[in-house]
């Protein structure tokens, strides 16, 4: 397979703060080091606090990393140079109404990306954005729509639609499927899995929920408190996990669905 994204010793200092009343804590992501095949998805696993979705957003450019580099396609990615980041690399959120404007339409929200960073004219970027609504399972009227007019699950829709109206080759998925009860959640891990397979995208899935990583991601890597602790296959980690923390997540989520 064709290695996609190459990360190399990626990690992140943060300087303490000093509060009214006492020093604040600093958060250290260590080296953190992977490889994305093209139509593979990694999935990010660990506990709140793990530094999952902190590496998930050095990945996007909305953090920038204390050192390390990020290939992409073999091309290091300047962590300084956003554009070529967001072209390339885009995130949906847990939350999809923090990352949908309610103030404009939908043909805005997905206009926008295209008015910045495209040289299309308005008739294609017209045919772009319906274009995108069905790929994601919405209908070309839905443009017209504003946010707090769409259900949870066409909001999901429309965050995954945003992401991809730039063509991305990755997409870093933060806790998508969270916030969804599970028939629009079930539904939405189904689109995401034939998006994947018909655009030969790389996933990159932050969760703790192992039920869904052990059922969509190829690979899984294991974070604790900002540190990587191993990553492998998804069945090896799951039936022969080598560190006692990766044991620990794992029995806990079988004893969630072992009957008594």
């Amino acid at each position: 397979m064709t290695t996609l994204l190459r990360v190399e010793d990626l990690e992140f200092k943060q300087k303490p703060k000093r509060g009214f009343f006492k020093k604040q804590s600093k958060f250290t992501l260590s080296k953190v080091s992977f490889e994305l095949n093209a139509g593979e998805t990694l999935a990010i696993l660990g506990e709140n606090g793990s530094g999952k979705s902190l590496l998930g957003k050095l990945l996007v450019g909305a953090e920038v990393p204390s050192g390390g580099h990020i290939y992409l396609n073999g091309q290091k990615l300047s962590p300084y140079n956003l554009k070529q980041r967001c072209l390339n690399i885009r995130m949906v959120f847990q939350h999809s109404n923090e990352s949908l404007n309610p103030g404009i339409n939908v043909a805005k929200i997905l206009g926008n990306p295209l008015i910045l960073n495209t040289k299309l004219n308005a008739s294609e970027r017209q045919k772009k954005i319906e274009d995108t609504l069905k790929l994601v399972g919405l209908l070309p009227d839905h443009m017209f729509f504003y946010r707090h007019m769409l259900s949870d699950g066409q909001r999901q829709r429309l965050a995954l639609a945003k992401a991809l109206i730039l063509d991305p080759q990755v997409i870093v998925a933060d806790e998508p499927f969270a916030a969804l009860d599970p028939s629009v959640r079930s539904q939405t891990i189904n689109l995401i899995m034939k998006l994947q397979k018909d655009l030969g995208l790389g996933f990159i899935f932050i969760s703790h929920n192992l039920g869904i990583i052990r059922h969509i991601s190829d690979r899984v890597l294991i974070m604790q408190d900002g540190n990587l602790v191993e990553t492998g296959k998804t069945d090896v980690i799951f039936n022969w996990p080598k560190s006692e923390y990766t044991e620990k997540l794992i029995k806990s989520h079988q004893s969630l669905i072992t009957p008594r």
